[in-house]
C-alpha cells in the first residue's frame, strides 16, 4: 500500500494493489460545505468521507462497519434504510450511507463488491448528539465532490497562512497543517493528540488520554504556528483560556493545567477494564488524572504566547489585561512552591527547575506587556520577583557534580526541560554554564543521540510509575535548537535530519521514539512533536543566517 496526503491538505490518498488490479481510496474529515480560509473548522459536520476508485483491473472489496459507542460497551441496534442506515441506543447517533448494497449482521454492517477500472463509489458516516434529529450523511454520489471541497478548504487556509520560506518548508508546512488539524475551531482549544491509551512502552502502564487541551501544548502550538503559518487562531485560544479559567488566575484552582475542548474542568481519570489495550498495554485509561495537579510552568507558557501574539491581538481587552496581571501576580506569589513539574510526575512534588524558569518567563513577559495593561501593570513588583527567581535558579539549580542545571533545586539529576532555558531567553546557549548543561544532557540523557526527559531507576520510579519510556521527540528538537543557538550548526542539522527520519509514511510524529527498533511510541500524532519540528527548523535557519553574517 502507498499513502500520501493530497498536497496542501490532510486528505489521505491510499493506493491498494492486488494480483487482479489496483484501487485508490481517498479519506477526509469533512469541513462544512464551501468553508474557506479563516472560517475553516467552524460548524464541523462530524462526518468522515471515503471514495474508492478503480484504477486498474478488477478488485474484490469487502466493507465492515461495526459502531461500538462508549468505548465498546454499547452494541447498538442497527436499522438499514435505502442506501444507508443508523444506530439506536447509547449516547451517540451514528448514520451512514454507501454506494454499494449493504447487509446487516446484528450490530455490524457488511458489503462485498467488485470495482473495475474507472468506477468510483462513495461512503459517508456521520455522528450526532442524541438530543438532536438523526444526522444526515452525504449521498454516496456526492462524496467525491465533498472530498474535493474539503481539500480546497485546506488549500485556501494554507494560502492565507503560508509564511515560512526556509529550507525545511515542506516539513514546516505539513506540521502546521497537523497542528491546525488538532485545533477545535469552535472554541480555539488545541488537543495534545487525538488519541488515548497508546503506550509509552509496549505492554506497560504508561498509557494516557491526550484528547484534552493543555495550556502548555496549546501555547506552544500558537508559537509554532506563528513561525509556520501566521495563524489567526490566537484570539480564539486566548478567549478559550480566559473563559475556561473563569476570567482569573488569581484564586487557587482557578487556572488548571488542562481543560476539555469546550472548557470542561473535571477530567477525572478512569480505567476501562473490558479493553485489553493496544498490544496488551493496560490499563486503558480515559480522562487524565493530571488535570488537578499543580504545575507552575503554565503561567510562563501562557504569558509567553500572549506576549508573542500581542501585536496580532491588537488592543488588549480589559478582561485580558486583568487576566495577564493575574497570571503574573500568581507566578510571583507561587514560584516558591513545589509542584509536579511539566512532565506531570505522579510522585512527591519537588522544586522543579523548569517550573521556576517558566515563572521567571511569566514575569519577564508581563514586564514587556506592561505598557498594554493600563492600571493592571505592576512593573516594579514583577521585576523584583523575576530577579529573585533568576538568582534562585542560578544558585540552587546548579549541580556541581554534573556541572549542569539539574532537574530540581539542590539535586544532581538531569532533566531535558533545562534545554528550554536558552529557548525562553533565560540564558544564552553560548553561556558557559548553559554549554556545559547542553553537553551533559547530550552525553548522559540520550539514546542513539535522541533525548530522554529524565532517567528512571529500576522498580518504582521517581515519577511514581513503573517501567521505562522511549526518547522524547520534542526534547530532541530542543537539543537541536540549543546546538543551533550555540553555533554548532552541522551537529544540529544532523540531529534534526535523524529525528525527522523517524516520521511515519504520512509525515506524522508520535510523542516518543524507541531507538532499539525505531518504533514510534505514545499518542499519535503528538502536537508537542510537530511544535518541536517547526521551532527547531526556525532555529536552524536563524543560525545559518547568523553564520553568513545575516540578522
Amino acid at each position: 500500500m502507498e499513502r500520501r496526503y493530497l498536497p496542501g491538505t490532510l486528505v489521505i490518498e491510499s493506493v491498494l494493489e492486488t494480483d487482479s488490479g489496483r484501487v485508490r481510496l481517498r479519506d477526509a474529515m469533512a469541513f462544512a460545505e464551501d468553508q474557506r480560509g479563516h472560517d475553516l473548522g467552524h460548524r464541523p459536520p462530524h462526518e468522515l468521507l471515503r471514495t474508492v476508485e478503480g484504477v486498474e483491473g478488477t478488485v474484490a472489496m469487502e466493507l465492515e462497519l461495526a459502531p461500538r459507542p462508549e468505548y465498546g460497551l454499547v452494541r447498538p441496534l442497527l436499522r438499514l434504510d435505502g442506501d444507508g442506515g443508523r444506530t439506536f441506543g447509547g449516547p451517540n447517533q451514528i448514520a451512514f450511507r454507501a454506494g454499494v448494497p449493504l447487509e446487516q449482521d446484528g450490530p455490524t454492517v457488511r458489503a462485498s463488491f467488485e470495482l473495475g477500472a474507472g468506477a468510483t463509489v462513495g461512503f459517508s458516516i456521520r455522528w450526532g448528539e442524541p438530543e438532536f434529529p438523526p444526522p444526515e450523511p452525504i449521498a454516496p454520489g456526492d462524496v467525491a465532490a465533498r472530498i474535493e471541497d474539503t481539500a480546497e478548504g485546506w488549500r485556501s487556509w494554507e494560502a492565507l497562512h503560508d509564511i515560512y520560506e526556509g529550507p525545511h518548508r515542506d516539513l514546516v508546512r505539513h506540521s502546521s497543517r497537523v497542528l491546525k488539524g488538532l485545533t477545535y475551531r469552535p472554541t480555539g482549544a488545541v488537543v495534545a493528540a487525538p488519541t488515548a491509551a497508546l503506550p509509552e512502552s509496549v505492554g506497560g502502564e504508561r498509557n494516557w488520554d491526550y484528547r484534552f487541551s493543555w495550556i502548555r501544548d496549546s501555547s506552544l502550538t500558537l508559537e509554532a504556528l506563528y513561525i509556520g503559518a501566521c495563524t489567526d487562531e490566537a484570539e480564539d485560544f486566548v478567549s478559550f483560556m480566559t473563559s475556561a479559567a473563569g476570567g482569573t488566575a488569581a484564586t487557587e484552582g482557578s487556572l488548571q493545567i488542562m481543560y476539555g475542548i469546550t472548557g470542561e474542568h473535571d477530567l477525572t481519570e478512569r480505567t476501562l477494564p473490558h479493553l485489553r489495550g493496544w498490544r496488551d498495554s493496560a490499563p486503558v485509561r480515559v480522562g487524565n488524572g493530571a488535570w488537578d495537579q499543580t504545575q507552575l510552568d503554565v503561567y510562563g507558557e501562557l504569558l509567553n504566547s500572549l506576549w508573542l501574539y500581542r501585536e496580532r491581538l491588537g488592543e488588549l481587552h480589559p478582561e485580558i489585561q486583568r487576566f495577564v496581571a493575574d497570571l503574573a501576580d500568581t507566578a510571583a506569589r507561587r514560584w516558591h512552591e513545589t509542584d509536579a513539574g511539566m512532565w506531570e510526575m505522579r510522585g512527591e512534588p519537588r522544586h522543579h527547575l523548569s517550573s521556576k524558569v517558566l515563572c521567571w518567563t511569566a514575569l519577564d513577559r508581563a514586564v514587556k506587556l506592561a505598557p498594554h495593561l493600563a492600571e493592571h501593570a505592576k512593573v516594579e513588583e514583577w521585576e523584583k520577583a523575576r530577579d529573585e527567581i533568576r538568582e534562585a535558579v542560578l544558585t540552587r539549580g546548579w549541580s556541581e557534580a554534573k556541572q549542569a542545571f539539574a532537574q530540581s533545586f539542590d539535586s544532581d539529576e538531569l532533566d531535558a526541560a533545562q534545554l528550554l532555558m536558552p529557548i525562553l531567553g533565560f540564558l544564552p546557549a553560548t553561556d558557559e554554564r548553559m554549554r556545559s548543561t547542553i553537553e551533559a544532557i547530550a552525553s548522559e540523557l540520550t539514546e542513539d543521540g535522541l533525548v530522554l526527559r529524565y532517567r528512571n531507576e529500576e522498580g518504582l520510579n521517581a515519577d511514581g510509575l513503573t517501567g521505562e519510556e522511549g526518547t522524547f521527540v520534542i526534547c530532541t528538537f530542543w537539543l537541536v535548537c540549543c546546538l543551533a543557538q550555540a553555533g554548532e550548526i552541522e551537529r544540529a542539522r544532523e540531529l534534526f535530519e535523524q529525528l525527522v527520519g523517524y516520521a511515519s509514511d504520512l509525515g506524522l510524529i508520535a510523542e516518543e521514539i524507541d531507538t532499539k527498533n525505531g518504533e514510534q511510541l505514545g499518542n499519535f500524532p503528538q502536537a508537542f512533536s510537530h511544535i518541536g519540528l517547526i521551532v527547531a527548523a526556525s532555529n536552524l535557519d536563524k543560525a545559518r543566517a547568523r553564520a553568513k553574517g545575516g540578522v
